[in-house]
């Protein structure tokens, strides 16, 4: 029986989380936690701004044309998460999806993209609009595009 994503009602199963489920996925090439609370999960690493260091969080996805959207919730915090002041400054991003691991480029979408992505990505996840109501910042949703080689 397939897992649905909880209604901004319910609760969230926080079993698999941070760190672990990175180590999960990875072991098991998303075999274990690419469905977390019936969301799509990928793998995206970023290059810490200050440190220079590899950071990786396991994040809800929705597809997009070629690539995958992300959004910068944060559960509705004042602030954006570290991943996404990452990517502002450097995009070049690491993606894996499964046991599919490739480079991407981030940019956040604007306009009328962001509208259609932000309603594409609730219907993924619908406590993005619980966790918008939180907060006054407009919260990102970033597009990640597959380089070409």
């Amino acid at each position: 029986m397939s897992q649905q994503p909880p209604s901004a009602a319910q609760p969230t199963d926080t079993s698999l989380l941070g760190e672990e489920h990175v180590r999960v996925y990875r072991e098991t090439n998303g075999e274990t936690g690419y469905l977390w609370n019936g969301a799509p999960i990928l793998l995206l690493t970023t290059k810490g701004r200050k440190s220079g260091e590899p950071r990786t969080i396991a994040i809800i996805h929705t597809t997009y044309k070629d690539g995958w959207v992300i959004v910068a919730s944060k559960g509705g915090a004042p602030s954006h998460p570290a991943w996404y002041l990452n990517v502002l400054d450097d995009p070049n991003v690491e993606v894996q999806v499964k046991g599919d691991v490739f480079q991407a480029t981030a940019r956040t979408a604007e306009g009328q993209e962001r509208e259609e992505l932000w309603a594409a990505s609730n219907r993924t996840w619908p406590k993005y609009d619980l966790y918008q109501s939180r907060t006054d910042r407009q919260i990102p949703v970033v597009v990640l595009e597959p380089k070409r080689s």
